[in-house]
């Protein structure tokens, strides 16, 4: 069996064309695949593959799930997904999902994400229907604002902390770079935002203090450059190795493909994901998060995703 390799198909108007056929696939960094695409993606895995949209040069390409053995999925709301998962157990597919829990909802900024509880409620739910592990926190990004400070952060992250108590194993968090992206400060400002930059000071204070709740998990960070192994944390790895493993232990083509998988050298340079293919659109997720990077504006991704009246495809 090849692995993240490419192979010949027929697609579905009967044409032979050539596709990649990754191991791992991730669905998706680039918009909230679970939440607005779910049964798009279930069609097209019974299908057997889906078309991606290079978002640099604009070009199509085919993607096989022929030898796709593991899906990582990235939500914040993954409630319309639930009831299509048992279908991956049929395909002989594992999965976990990155859940991204996140309190900014007394100041507006993630527009039409579900309310807090409720989303607390599904993480439960997952775990309890598919284990320890099924579903990892990520409280992403942590901003700043005239009226978020450090210490609102850590209190929004404590009780969200209490609340996930033995349904988690590990916090991801990373910190916003406003500056990095012109349009999201655009976007911040527009909505009457007073944001502010994480300095280097602000990160290994609000990792000191993180690090004295003792909170009951392991504390991460993603794709940030700086060391904060003094307190505790780590550099994480959000398409993990040791966790795929650890959740698929009777895959023995899965495990032989993890025992020599490398770094996804197409992610940001302090990334620690290992290779695989992600299939999601940018400016297609219609959350409406102020800070989002991955969509031009909050009006721009809902004319993509409900182009003509016809939805988009991630």
């Amino acid at each position: 069996m090849k692995t993240h390799g490419h192979i010949e198909m027929l697609n579905e108007a009967g044409e032979r064309v050539r596709a990649l056929a990754p191991m791992i696939v991730s669905a998706s960094r680039a918009t909230d695949l679970p939440a607005f695409f779910s049964r798009w993606f279930f069609d097209r895995l019974d299908k057997g593959y889906c078309v991606w949209r290079n978002p640099y040069n604009g070009k199509d390409s085919y993607v096989s799930f022929a030898n796709t053995r593991f899906i990582v999925f990235w939500s914040k709301n993954p409630a319309p997904m639930l009831p299509l998962l048992p279908r991956l157990k049929d395909k002989g597919i594992g999965f976990y999902i990155q859940y991204t829990l996140n309190d900014y909802e007394h100041e507006g900024l993630e527009v039409n994400v579900p309310k807090l509880d409720a989303r607390i409620d599904i993480f439960k739910r997952i775990v309890d229907t598919y284990g320890l592990g099924s579903a990892v926190w990520r409280f992403d990004p942590l901003i700043l604002t005239d009226k978020i400070g450090i210490d609102e952060l850590l209190g929004k992250i404590q009780r969200i902390a209490s609340e996930l108590n033995g349904y988690t194993e590990k916090l991801v968090f990373s910190f916003a770079d406003i500056a990095g992206y012109k349009k999201v400060g655009a976007n911040l400002r527009n909505a009457g935002i007073n944001y502010r930059e994480w300095t280097e000071s602000k990160m290994l204070g609000f990792a000191g203090t993180l690090h004295d709740l003792h909170l009951p998990m392991q504390l991460a960070t993603c794709a940030e450059k700086i060391d904060l192994s003094l307190y505790g944390i780590g550099h994480n790895h959000c398409i993990d190795p040791d966790l795929i493993s650890r959740l698929a232990p009777d895959d023995p083509a899965l495990q032989m493909w993890l025992f020599g998988a490398n770094k996804d050298k197409g992610q940001r340079q302090a990334c620690g994901c290992i290779l695989s293919k992600d299939i999601g659109q940018y400016n297609t997720c219609t959350h409406g998060c102020l800070y989002c990077y991955a969509t031009n504006t909050p009006t721009s991704a809902q004319k993509q995703r409900y182009n003509n009246g016809k939805e988009a495809r991630p």
